[in-house]
């Protein structure tokens, strides 16, 4: 199947759809991002790749940063990361406090802001440099050798993030957080502030796609029992409580940010990274959403 002219097509088709969506404002470094960029690239498991628009400028990733710190603390802890944050959906928004108290401090998932909260704490207590030692392993899982984080984009957050601060030093009160809360929450804005390209977050991404293992050379990142697990977190969770109807609509593993990018994965096929900035009222892409779920349509290539 030519999937290269499939998403020329449907690229086409969804730049003439009005965007309602609306750029992410409280993050003031992210309101002035050109509202009408709009990117696609998908990167199979040979390495090869194809990309249309906007899909070689730099956006935030932000809460896509998720998938790789949580990959980093599965891989340092194993199975007993389970027992500091669970895996079911929310069905609360990503900033949530609803459910913390109700589940005494154990997040609903890591892809939440408390679960990638408690994520950044596990990786504090177990590295000997936790922003050091986690940009040098997504420096390596995406051969992007000059990867760093952005101050501007971290500065913007933690001079505003006063959620994120109610939501660590609520966990910190309920026994979830071992670390000073400040330490947790200047590792947690640096992670949200990373940059990439949509070609290289959907290169980066193909180890999900591939059991675990870097395309490029075989090395492995993760477990493929872990690497399957993580999939199935992004199917259920990657989108907070719009992940139901990711699901039903496009069918595939995935992740969204509140920079406008979404990375969605098809295991033994392929990794498809989309960035848009304007979001929905859930948080998530408003033309990213769009185009994935005409994409699979198009192409009939979900894992359902």
């Amino acid at each position: 199947m030519n999937y290269n002219s499939i998403i020329e097509k449907v690229y086409k088709e969804t730049r003439e759809i009005p965007n309602d969506g609306k750029i992410a404002t409280y993050i003031p470094e992210l309101a002035n991002v050109d509202s009408k960029m709009f990117g696609v690239h998908m990167t199979n498991l040979r390495g090869a790749g194809f990309g249309v628009g906007d899909n070689d400028e730099k956006f935030s990733i932000q809460s896509i940063a998720k998938v790789l710190s949580l990959t980093l603390a599965y891989k340092i802890v194993g199975e007993k990361i389970w027992e500091r944050v669970d895996v079911e959906p929310s069905g609360t928004k990503f900033d949530s406090l609803l459910l913390l108290e109700m589940n005494n401090g154990i997040p609903r998932n890591p892809f939440v802001n408390a679960g990638a909260l408690v994520i950044c704490d596990i990786l504090i207590s177990h590295l000997k440099n936790a922003k050091k030692d986690f940009l040098a392993f997504v420096r390596n899982v995406s051969n992007i050798t000059n990867l760093a984080y952005s101050d501007k984009i971290a500065d913007s957050e933690k001079a505003n993030g006063y959620r994120n601060v109610a939501l660590c030093n609520f966990i910190k009160s309920l026994g979830n957080i071992e670390n000073d809360p400040t330490e947790v929450l200047d590792f947690y804005f640096d992670m949200c502030s990373l940059e990439m390209t949509c070609e290289q977050l959907s290169y980066t991404m193909t180890y999900l796609a591939n059991g675990g293992r870097k395309i490029s050379d075989g090395s492995k990142i993760i477990k493929k029992a872990q690497s399957k697990r993580m999939n199935a977190l992004m199917l259920t969770c990657g989108f907070y409580d719009e992940s139901g109807e990711f699901a039903f609509k496009v069918g595939l593993p995935g992740k969204s940010g509140v920079g406008g990018g979404i990375v969605a994965i098809y295991p033994n096929h392929y990794s498809i990274a989309v960035w848009s900035p304007p979001l929905n009222p859930n948080g998530n892409s408003f033309l990213g959403m769009k185009f994935l779920e005409d994409f699979t349509t198009h192409s009939d290539f979900t894992i359902f």
